[in-house]
Order: structure tokens, then C-alpha cells, then sequence
């Protein structure tokens, strides 16, 4: 089943709060855009998404991405699975958008 949601990104204590879905054991750590239902999907390298290395490889690709300190990136839901709600200090809600939700994902 899927949605027609957007990607939504809502604003949270002095930033962003935004839904990611993480696939891991990829050749590369990349963003790969906004599935149906509204969630970021990224790829990683790490073994497993629950893991402290997957969560620090996610956290490390967004924040080069939103050009943020790693340090400004929270995941304040789903640390241990691969549907994370992320919250990043900072940044409006209107950047987050311009520089992560423009692109589709198509699989």
C-alpha cells in the first residue's frame, strides 16, 4: 500500500525533524531520495541499521550533506531499526527541503 504523502519535514527546537528509512550493506553511503510514503531513503555500509556504526555513518552523511555539525543531528526515534525520526539543530525547515527533498526515489 502506499501513500501520497510528502516529504514532511517539521520544524522542531530550533530546527528540522524528518522521517529516514535506512537500507545497509550497500557498496556506498548515499541519499537516495524521497520514497511514497514520505520517509528519506538512504543507503549505508554498515552491517546492520540498529547498529552505533550505522547510526554515526547516517549521522555523518546528512550532516556533510546539510553542511551542519554532526554534533546538531539528533535521532530522537528508531536508534535500534531502520526507521529513524532525525531532528537537526540549526537549520530551517525551507533548507532541510532544498537540500534533501527534492529528489524522488524511483525504486
Amino acid at each position: 500500500m502506499t501513500s501520497n504523502r510528502k516529504f514532511e519535514i517539521t520544524d522542531a527546537r530550533g530546527g528540522a525533524a524528518f522521517t529516514v528509512r535506512v537500507t545497509t550493506r550497500s557498496d556506498i553511503a548515499e541519499i537516495m531520495g524521497v520514497q511514497d510514503d514520505g520517509a528519506l531513503k538512504i543507503r549505508l555500509t554498515a552491517a546492520g541499521a540498529g547498529d552505533e556504526a550505522a547510526n554515526r555513518e547516517l549521522v555523518n552523511l546528512l550532516a556533510a550533506r546539510l553542511e551542519v555539525p554532526p554534533a546538531s543531528i539528533e535521532i530522537v526515534a528508531g536508534s535500534n531499526g531502520r526507521e529513524k525520526i532525525l531532528s537537526v539543530e540549526g537549520i530551517s525547515t525551507a533548507d532541510v527541503e532544498a537540500k534533501l527533498g527534492n529528489r524522488r526515489d524511483e525504486s
